[in-house]
């Protein structure tokens, strides 16, 4: 009862809130009434009918611990940023965040002001960590990567961060963006040079890269894929290089820029 009385006033507020009044109910406000209860801290979980678990609580009850390699994997279709970390003998999911928000459709990033989120592999360094943020806590991805610069694309200040609002960028929940970039600040510091951000269209199964057949995109994805099956029999973060105008995983050949990894 005490979690339904919660629900009842946290309705209420956002009624008052948003102006919606009577026509509360009415389906079409549901899912902005969700979006604007994913910015007050543990809404999220109470609108499951969950209680808030804290940092803490998610890492203990996987045996993990702040401070050891952290791996991001993006899904823009199903809207997930996957949170991996290195427990010592083998890598493990410690979370799966919702997006909030991403921008334009299914492809890579192509130019400045095309409201695109890019696809593709990242690194995340020190420097690119943004504790001041306008949009609570931000990292840059670091577009665009030489595999970007080699096909001529453009573009700046690609984040991830909280606020639940996006022109280009992942944007979390604040309470999502606390998480992942407590995880990844405390990675770095503790000496893991750089975190991979691998960036991809959908889960690249073969049901679904058969479903997208066709596509403009769809040679990209290829080699996209190649990437997430190395992760996927591996369950480690492969190595991304550019070479000329292709990913290529592993060790690095002549001529290849080493993009992140482990």
């Amino acid at each position: 009862m005490k979690r339904i009385a919660q629900l009842l006033l946290l309705v209420s507020i956002l009624a008052v809130t948003t102006g919606v009044g009577l026509s509360l109910f009415a389906p079409h406000y549901w899912q902005s009434l969700r979006d604007r209860a994913s910015r007050i801290p543990g809404a999220p979980e109470l609108l499951k009918g969950k209680p808030p678990l804290s940092l803490s609580q998610k890492l203990a009850e996987k045996g993990l611990k702040y401070g050891q390699p952290v791996f991001i994997r993006i899904i823009k279709e199903s809207s997930e940023l996957e949170l991996w970390m290195d427990s010592g003998d083998r890598w493990v999911m410690m979370h799966s965040y919702p997006i909030c928000r991403w921008s334009g459709s299914l492809g890579p990033k192509l130019k400045e002001g095309d409201g695109q989120s890019p696809e593709g592999f990242y690194a995340v360094t020190r420097r690119a960590l943004n504790p001041k943020s306008s949009y609570h806590l931000s990292f840059n991805l670091g577009f665009p990567n030489a595999f970007d610069i080699a096909h001529g694309r453009s573009g700046s200040f690609l984040m991830v961060h909280g606020d639940c609002v996006s022109i280009g960028c992942y944007a979390m929940t604040d309470a999502g963006i606390e998480d992942i970039y407590g995880l990844v600040e405390a990675a770095l510091k503790a000496g893991q040079p750089s975190v991979p951000v691998h960036i991809y269209p959908f889960r690249m199964t073969e049901e679904n890269m058969l479903r997208h057949n066709g596509h403009r995109w769809l040679g990209y994805w290829e080699n996209l894929k190649e990437g997430w099956d190395l992760f996927e029999q591996s369950k480690k973060p492969p190595v991304a290089a550019a070479c000329g105008k292709r990913y290529r995983f592993g060790a690095s050949a002549d001529g290849c820029r080493e993009i992140g990894g482990m």
